[in-house]
């Protein structure tokens, strides 16, 4: 998709972060992101998501209707919003008040190079990652199954969004697996360079949920690991985080294409490859949704619900699971980023998110659902919602995405009952 004209978006949020005197970081803890997030949105190479742009311009006092026609490479532009507020004066002491809040909260979510104590005193389980992928710790090779077995103690850590855990142990784990690996030779390779890919991949799926860039690094790590092992089933796996990675940087279109390459290349008569094959389909849906390409997106939803439909339930897939309740919550979510989420009510309505079977799934199941109400400005609905997060995961809704749709629900229009004290115990609002 060819650059829009219109605007230049970047030079906008720039020249009202300067004027307002807020640094990157401050920013990017009061929106979710990093202050590096921030500089390439600054410098046109990263789009954010409609809901994140419309927060930017609260944050900052920009009228949302100024980024219409946003001219962003591989975006699409952002919808126009009519804002009938406060006055000025009002409003400047509504935005004073929401960047204490909300930057004082996420202070600490802003990534950067650390150890895995860093991690403990920042609260960021992914602060010592970026830092650890460029230097491993040393380490000798183990017996394969005992990898496989520390490999899988980090996969149950990680769907059940024991994030601090997971955060501490990744280091260790990618040291002994490499180690392991690279002592192996012949099949014994394979399979080691196997157990390597799945650790860059939960590296990449903690780094991508706390924003930082080191899930760059993992994620082509684990793909080139993969790719040793010989098994398609890890490289499906490692393509999917990439291309997160791809989506988060704004090439979301790269990442569709890439998605659906390699989605062609699983065997959809074999159930595994298959299963995996349609967790490729739901990730590049959401990535065409947040480029507001709604033909493709739609079109990849309802292949991967064709799939689903055809196939048994396959369990153990490493991450993601290929069932209905999946398709279903993709679907949410990508109409919340195609800024229709009203459409997704009705998927909602019918939605029995008990069946995920981890709670890192149901936990972004009602993080979609919370999105959902509040892009349709119902704050109760809202906050019920997060509420089932915390009680899925309470690590999770401390992730800088949700401490910012939880600030932003704070210091909105509408007061909401139990809501402040959410915040402080959810890390949102300091204490």
């Amino acid at each position: 998709m060819g650059t829009t004209t219109g605007p230049d978006v970047g030079a906008i949020i720039r020249g009202a972060r300067a004027n307002a005197r807020i640094t990157q970081s401050q920013l990017g803890a009061a929106c979710g992101y990093s202050a590096s997030a921030i500089s390439r949105i600054e410098a046109n190479k990263l789009r954010p998501e409609h809901s994140a742009m419309l927060r930017m311009c609260e944050v900052l006092g920009i009228p949302p209707e100024r980024m219409r026609g946003s001219a962003v490479p591989d975006g699409a532009a952002v919808a126009t919003v009519t804002v009938v507020g406060p006055s000025d004066e009002e409003d400047a002491v509504r935005r004073r008040k929401l960047l204490t809040g909300a930057i004082a909260a996420g202070a600490t979510a802003v990534v950067g190079s650390g150890t895995a104590s860093a991690a403990t005193s920042s609260g960021d389980p992914a602060a010592g990652l970026e830092d650890a992928l460029f230097r491993l710790p040393a380490a000798e090779p183990v017996a394969l199954p005992l990898l496989t077995a520390r490999t899988a103690r980090a996969r149950k850590a990680f769907r059940a969004a024991h994030y601090a855990d997971l955060g501490r142990t990744l280091p260790g784990l990618l040291a002994t697996a490499a180690a392991t690996r690279n002592a192996a030779t012949g099949h014994a390779r394979q399979q080691a360079s196997a157990v390597l890919a799945r650790g860059y991949v939960l590296t990449a799926e903690l780094a991508s949920k706390q924003h930082s860039d080191a899930a760059w690094v993992a994620a082509d790590r684990a793909l080139s690991a993969a790719r040793d092992s010989g098994s398609p089933v890890p490289v499906g796996e490692a393509s999917r985080v990439l291309a997160i990675t791809m989506r988060r940087s704004g090439s979301w279109s790269s990442a569709v294409h890439f998605l659906t390459r390699e989605a062609a290349e699983l065997d959809a008569a074999e159930q595994r490859p298959a299963a995996v094959r349609t967790t490729l389909l739901l990730t590049a849906a959401y990535s065409a949704a947040t480029g507001g390409n709604r033909s493709t997106a739609l079109a990849l939803l309802d292949e991967a619900e064709e799939d689903v439909e055809r196939l048994p339930d396959v369990p153990g897939l490493f991450t993601v699971e290929a069932t209905r309740a999946q398709v279903d919550i993709y679907r949410i979510g990508a109409l919340n980023a195609l800024g229709t989420p009203d459409e997704g009510l009705k998927v909602a309505a019918g939605l029995n998110i008990g069946y995920m079977v981890t709670p890192e799934r149901r936990a972004r199941a009602w993080t979609d659902i919370a999105r959902m109400h509040h892009a349709l400005g119902d704050g109760t609905q809202t906050f019920a919602a997060l509420r089932r997060v915390e009680q899925e995961a309470p690590q999770e809704v401390r992730r800088p995405a949700l401490r910012a749709l939880t600030s932003n629900l704070l210091y909105g229009p509408a007061r909401v009952q139990g809501l402040r004290e959410f915040a402080l115990r959810t890390g949102a609002l300091p204490a």
